[in-house]
């Protein structure tokens, strides 16, 4: 694969994660205004992504297995992570990726299919896109995840 046949090949840094709900309810950022991350494309197949609450706080101890409760559950909720092999598709209704998903720090991704729209604005950001329903609801949610190129 390289950049023509595949544009999404690469590092890109998110700028933003915004989830809009069809009830009308304010959008909201999961992992808030300033959250972390990381999504790579090799050109082998393989993807992982990568996103953090920014300013997370320090175990109180070395290794995660030896930390407090309270401070595992909030390191496990302020990150989300997957990775796995990923193929392009395009078609009528656009260019979309699907990721397959192999490891995650959720359990219950591994094993699925994660489809997200592509679309390039102007200035070569990436907007990945999906819809779900909000859990334990009816509620259709909208995820946009906004990246850029990392340049670095």
């Amino acid at each position: 694969m390289n950049a023509v046949s595949n544009p999404l090949l690469g590092s890109w840094r998110l700028r933003r994660w915004e989830v809009g709900y069809a009830d009308g309810r304010p959008a909201s950022l999961p992992y808030g205004a300033d959250a972390l991350g990381l999504l790579v494309y090799a050109g082998d197949g393989w993807m992982s992504a990568a996103i953090a609450r920014a300013g997370r706080n320090k175990l109180a101890s070395e290794s995660v297995r030896s930390a407090p409760p309270e401070q595992r559950l909030a390191a496990f909720e302020g990150y989300f992570h997957y990775a796995g092999r990923y193929a392009l598709e395009s078609g009528s209704a656009g260019l979309f990726v699907v990721h397959r998903v192999t490891m995650s720090l959720n359990p219950n991704f591994v094993g699925s299919e994660q489809r997200r729209r592509v679309e390039f604005d102007a200035a070569g950001r990436l907007t990945l896109s999906a819809d779900d329903l909000l859990p334990g609801t009816q509620v259709l949610r909208h995820h946009r995840l906004l990246w850029q190129r990392d340049e670095a």
